[in-house]
């Protein structure tokens, strides 16, 4: 495999934010993410400037790390956010452990197969392990109820549910509510 897995770099927003469009764009985005297309083509750039400035490699508690073909074009993304038991919860349940939180998970569909997602996630949980302050005590993510494709990559990388779930916002009540589920992997 030829492609190149790094950090995001803050000058490079405009290619963050064309790849966050197009993730928007792909069929499973519904069950995805928590975003829309319309949504996010709406924000201004300075938006995507501070985002992507926030997640590059000189930044703090965030790390997007991006698939880069030979050809320096962007296939992939996941983005690592560092969660802390006093931290204001961004979507889930409370950290009760220093954690990372895998979100923001796209592969193009023309490298789906070939390594990439494979690829992309060992470099963002060997940075989340890699950190020494705050040590993470493990990797947590969610996944839609209705994205089997994605919750049989977790677990075939090593990642398994935790039991736990959270309503999907905005899905509604009682039989309407859709759910998304928790996998971890533990620190070993």
């Amino acid at each position: 495999m030829d492609y190149v897995m790094r950090s995001v770099r803050a000058e490079e927003w405009p290619l963050a934010r064309q790849l966050r469009l197009d993730a928007l764009q792909d069929p499973a985005a519904p069950v995805a993410f928590l975003d829309s297309y319309e949504a996010a083509v709406a924000r201004p750039d300075a938006f995507w400037r501070d985002r992507t400035a926030a997640a590059a490699e000189e930044g703090g508690d965030v790390r997007q790390f991006v698939a880069e073909s030979p050809e320096g074009e962007w296939v992939g993304t996941v983005t690592v956010l560092i969660e802390r038991p006093e931290d204001d919860v961004r979507f889930g349940l409370p950290a009760d452990v220093n954690q990372g939180h895998l979100v923001g998970v796209f592969v193009r569909p023309e490298v789906r197969g070939a390594g990439v997602t494979d690829a992309l996630f060992r470099v963002a949980v060997d940075w989340a392990w890699s950190l020494s302050a705050p040590r993470l005590e493990r990797v947590h993510l969610y996944v839609h109820e209705n994205n089997p494709r994605a919750a049989a990559f977790y677990r075939r990388f090593g990642f398994v549910p935790s039991g736990q779930r959270m309503p999907v916002p905005g899905s509604g009540a009682g039989e309407r509510r859709e759910w998304e589920l928790e996998y971890v992997i533990e620190r070993g």
